[in-house]
């Protein structure tokens, strides 16, 4: 059986410097990625952009790189996913 693979690979700026919340064993920074594309019309050529919100999770102690998710940083997003078993459905009780 063929191994399946996603990847995800996305390049802005930073829309809004990052709003950072800790918790007890890690923190999580949430921020704006402004992105855009050329679409192509014919002969017209026109730039589409858009917002896409993320979440980065760090353990307390690896907070370091959350002071880089400011106004204006480029960023590349990177995201692998590898598609695992179906969960099982839950079983409904009787009551």
């Amino acid at each position: 059986m063929k191994k399946i693979e996603n990847n995800f690979v996305v390049t802005g700026f930073v829309g809004k410097d990052a709003e950072i919340r800790q918790f007890t064993n890690a923190s999580v920074a949430r921020f704006p990625l402004a992105v855009s594309r050329l679409e192509n019309n014919g002969e017209e050529s026109k730039r589409v952009s858009a917002f896409m919100n993320f979440e980065a999770w760090r353990k307390n102690e690896n907070t370091g790189s959350f002071d880089q998710l400011t106004k204006g940083t480029m960023l590349t997003v990177e995201k692998e996913e590898t598609p695992e078993k179906p969960a099982k459905p839950a079983k409904k009780g009787k009551k």
